[in-house]
């Protein structure tokens, strides 16, 4: 397999199938929408025909290759090779209009991330980093930031749909870094967020109650612009654990504050 080949195959694909959204979000007007009917419906229906967009070319790309995707695409391969989908990824944005919301694709070798690719649709960005080079967005090289203190930090972080007994402790490591650093974002896309720590444009982004397809691509991608990824204990469990804090410099400073208060 010519990674480069593939690589440069699936950005082209993303490109396609991120055409396919915008057309779809022309006109739309949610008021109208709620008022014809669930406005959910549309949305279900541009996450469903953009997985099958993708999974159908990712299975010409690549023969016998595994999936796991958001929408329901669960196929064991017959290679060493999975591909780990989110078709769109910031579903609410882009149901209430708002520009910033990206597909994410992650792909394993023998359940390695070997390549990751998150386009930022309404910016026309994409981010992609494959194994062995360093990651890029638009063809460009990206770094992470070099600033070194939590106070000098921009961070990011998302509030869970489905809030477990632990919300008051996350409340409480939000708390901290509200106190402690240039402020916190919640972009309501946790690929993007990634792509931005992978960029230099967020220190760090901490989040619990994640999906893999959430954080495959996105969590490779910092890793190949010289940042650090870890589940909150500081280890690698971090696609399938459901926890993740990704950051430059600042990722063991912000590793400590968390681990303070998720366990106290």
């Amino acid at each position: 397999m010519n990674l480069a080949s593939l690589e440069k195959n699936v950005i082209e694909l993303c490109l396609e199938v991120g055409a396919f959204m915008s057309k779809e979000q022309e006109g739309f007007d949610l008021s109208k929408i709620e008022q014809k009917g669930s406005s959910s419906n549309l949305v279900s229906y541009v996450d469903k025909e953009s997985e099958r967009r993708l999974v159908e070319k990712l299975s010409e790309f690549l023969p016998g290759s595994g999936f796991i995707a958001e929408e329901g695409t669960d196929k064991t391969g017959t290679n060493e090779y999975r591909w780990i989908i989110d078709p769109l990824d910031g579903t609410t944005n882009y149901l209430h209009g708002l520009p910033l919301y990206a597909i994410s694709i992650g792909l394993q070798r023998n359940e390695q991330t070997i390549l990751g690719i998150v386009h930022d649709v309404s910016h026309n960005e994409c981010f992609h980093a494959m194994e062995g080079h360093q990651a890029k967005c638009n063809g460009k090289e990206i770094k992470v930031s070099s600033i070194k203190t939590l106070e000098e930090s921009l961070l990011a972080t998302g509030f869970p749909y489905y809030h477990s007994e632990k919300k008051e402790d996350y409340l409480e490591i939000i708390k901290v870094f509200l106190e402690n650093t240039h402020g916190i974002r919640r972009l309501g896309s946790a690929a993007i967020d990634l792509a931005y720590v992978a960029c230099g444009r967020l220190e760090g982004f901490f989040e619990y109650n994640l999906k893999a397809w959430d954080v495959a691509g996105g969590a490779f991608i910092v890793q190949q612009a010289g940042g650090t990824v870890s589940d909150f204990k500081g280890v690698s469990n971090y696609i399938f654990g459901g926890e993740l804090c990704a950051g430059n410099q600042v990722h063991s400073q912000m590793l400590k504050v968390i681990q303070d208060k998720w366990w106290k």
